[in-house]
């Protein structure tokens, strides 16, 4: 059987490292991913300086220091790409102990910085989230656990993942984090169905996360607040809904132009969760799409790159990772396009963030290692050879 992956690129015994790693690494979703940073550094010329001048710091600080943070996550992103599954799976799965003791000390230590929410650790000159870091991690030991479910006399992985996405999920409920925790939920829902979760399950984990709905809605003021705000038939324009609305409306199809968008001025979160709207008003839906375009290259070409690889952990982690990510993506730009209810989640390597920039390059930098290109047979070849016997 000829030894390939994913095509027909040979890895050669003894080859440097860089080499290898431009000739096995998947340079589209690599591509997609540069393009997406850029796209963020240009958005923040026009979303930042507002909220940097009634700061009283330079016009271009927040682009500045958004272009440090880039600058570091892309490099964490190649590192961690040139890595093996294996040293990933060990280093991930340490940073997810870590920040998973983070996460419980948060309501001791954090800070809410006024937004309601207590989510980061304050540094004086920067602010740490924890769950941003504590997602590709968990994904990562989520799938270690499935995986060796599988195997035969294998531990109850899936038993203990749930566990641990459930102590997580309520962690983050109570800060209160609801977006984070739905999309930790939906990632060990993922992985699980792809490890051969039955139907029956995911449908009785739907109905639970309804009635946890239901229950946070009468106790909390916070999801309350949120879950009216996007039922109510009536947008008050005096909101972030409100001015995000107006701007993607007033965009069309190819923007007002370069620098006159209005809503930067008005929205205090425009360079964060709101970022889209400021594309769709000064670009117009050409941007948009392709913003949606590089998302959706990026995740689709992972899946593509995933379905035909053998190790059952590879598989899980890689599709919990890619998924998440276009979730997170498609959850921020739902929010503000008032598809979803406000959940104050950025879009990945577009919004301004330290945390968020550096985990997501840590994240798609796992997805990269993970979706290398390496010596094995397809998974079709192993298939067929189970059913000759």
């Amino acid at each position: 059987m000829t030894a390939m992956a994913h095509g027909t690129v040979r890895i050669q015994d003894g080859e440097p490292i860089l080499p290898k790693w431009w000739r096995t690494v998947d340079r589209w979703t690599l591509s997609c991913v540069l393009m997406l940073f850029g796209v963020g550094l240009l958005l923040g010329l026009a979303a930042s300086v507002p909220l940097a001048e009634r700061n009283g710091f330079d016009p271009f600080h927040y682009v500045q220091r958004q272009a440090f943070f880039g600058g570091l996550a892309i490099a964490a992103m190649v590192i961690t790409s040139m890595m093996s599954p294996l040293l990933v799976r060990r280093l991930a799965v340490i940073g997810f102990v870590l920040a998973f003791i983070a996460l419980a000390l948060l309501p001791f230590l954090g800070t809410d910085f006024g937004k309601g929410a207590t989510r980061w650790y304050s540094l004086g000159f920067a602010s740490i989230q924890p769950s941003e870091f504590l997602k590709p991690g968990f994904v990562v030991a989520t799938a270690w656990l499935m995986a060796a479910s599988l195997e035969i006399n294998g531990p109850p992985g899936k038993v203990w993942s749930f566990a641990l996405c459930i102590s997580i999920v309520l962690m983050l409920a109570l800060q209160p984090d609801f977006g984070q925790a739905c999309l930790v939920l939906f990632g060990w829902g993922v992985m699980y169905f792809v490890a051969g979760a039955p139907m029956v399950l995911l449908v009785c984990m739907a109905a639970m996360v309804v009635i946890a709905g239901t229950v946070a809605y009468a106790n909390s003021e916070h999801f309350a607040r949120r879950i009216d705000g996007f039922l109510s038939p009536d947008v008050d324009p005096t909101t972030q809904l409100g001015y995000a609305t107006d701007a993607i409306r007033e965009g069309g199809l190819f923007g007002v132009g370069v620098g006159e968008g209005q809503v930067k001025w008005s929205l205090p979160d425009a360079h964060t969760d709101f970022i889209i709207a400021v594309a769709a008003e000064e670009y117009g839906l050409v941007l948009v799409l392709c913003i949606i375009a590089l998302y959706s290259g990026v995740v689709v070409r992972s899946l593509l790159r995933l379905v035909r690889e053998r190790d059952p952990f590879i598989r899980l982690a890689g599709t919990g990772l890619a998924c998440m990510f276009g979730v997170q993506a498609m959850i921020n730009m739902g929010v503000a396009v008032r598809l979803l209810p406000a959940k104050g989640m950025t879009l990945p390597f577009v919004s301004y963030g330290g945390s968020s920039v550096i985990a997501s390059g840590i994240a798609v930098g796992m997805l990269l290692a993970f979706t290398r290109t390496r010596p094995q047979g397809e998974i079709s070849d192993l298939l067929g050879r189970g059913r000759l016997r």
